[in-house]
């Protein structure tokens, strides 16, 4: 269970935790379309400061615009409010979820003329998949489940409908004793996790699967931009589950995941079934700069 927060930004409003409610004929609660985004928040040396909220509210507004969606505020209006949000619940570090959902009116699946709602939420919210396993690594196994065609959804936005792929995934994992899921796409590629983006080393070069079947992650693009700064040689690359089998190390990004090494999957131990030398660097690196301790990253941090 999430912790309550004070308030939650509703349509321009702040609206008690409690109250923040929607009609059982809310369309998205039937129909699956509606589109959100998951950003942190976390607390520095100088203060509170969110994480590329920037691509984030742009990402948001990519995901609308693939599905002919019109949020009826301006990127500024959202920010400005998820900046808010943030601070009259008095977080130091925290989860913000903004979520644009196509509201009661018409049912059935056309709906034009049904209003268009924006909520903000934020919650106190730690490792998504344990401090273990940000310190040890996951278990992981690939799911009987594929990551959705791309000529069945729209693979560069992020739809309130798509988890349901991933939760049949999900639990899939947990329900056999492992920790979380890889998704091949349709043609046996590795795709992603069910919530997380996901990178491979071998040889001392880092591959990640290409943009073709799969959500474009915030963090693995900071990833890979922060591997090639670090003189880490990257590969935006298709490869086997074969391949991760042998591979020497494995890892998760995501917002929610951060970085998360990934020490098994399907029963084969990957490399020495301890976090590499690579991961390591990245994910010290990567908690440096969303703490504010490397300047030359600050950009990346929007101050509270």
């Amino acid at each position: 269970m999430i912790a309550k927060t004070e308030k939650i930004w509703m349509d321009g409003k702040l609206t008690d935790w409690d109250s923040a409610t929607v009609h059982v004929l809310t369309h998205t609660l039937h129909y699956g379309l509606g589109v959100f985004e998951g950003i942190r928040c976390y607390e520095t040396q100088k203060g509170s400061a969110i994480f590329r909220l920037n691509e984030h509210i742009d990402r948001l507004f990519n995901s609308a615009h693939i599905f002919l969606i019109n949020i009826p505020y301006s990127k500024e209006e959202i920010k400005d409010a998820i900046i808010k949000t943030v601070k009259v619940n008095k977080l130091k570090a925290c989860y913000i979820r903004p979520l644009v959902y196509i509201g009661f009116g018409a049912m059935g699946l056309y709906s034009k003329e049904n209003p268009v709602n924006v909520s903000i939420a934020v919650w106190s919210w730690g490792a998504y998949l344990g401090d273990k396993g940000l310190k040890e690594g996951i278990r992981v196994k690939t799911s009987s489940f594929i990551r959705n065609h791309v000529n069945a959804n729209m693979t560069r936005a992020k739809v309130c409908g798509y988890y349901v792929n991933s939760q049949l995934a999900k639990k899939e994992a947990i329900a056999c004793g492992y920790d979380e899921a890889i998704l091949l796409d349709t043609e046996g590629y590795v795709a992603e996790g069910s919530g997380e983006n996901i990178f491979i080393a071998r040889n001392g070069i880092l591959k990640t699967t290409p943009l073709t079947s799969i959500l474009e992650g915030i963090t693995r693009n900071s990833i890979i931009e922060l591997a090639n700064n670090e003189g880490i040689k990257v590969r935006e690359e298709r490869f086997t589950r074969d391949e991760l089998y042998i591979s020497d190390e494995a890892f998760f990004t995501g917002t929610a995941a951060e970085v998360t090494p990934i020490r098994e999957i399907d029963g084969r131990t990957i490399g020495n079934g301890k976090p590499g030398e690579i991961t390591k660097k990245l994910q010290s690196v990567f908690f440096n700069i969303v703490k504010g301790k490397e300047k030359k990253y600050n950009f990346w941090l929007t101050k509270i």
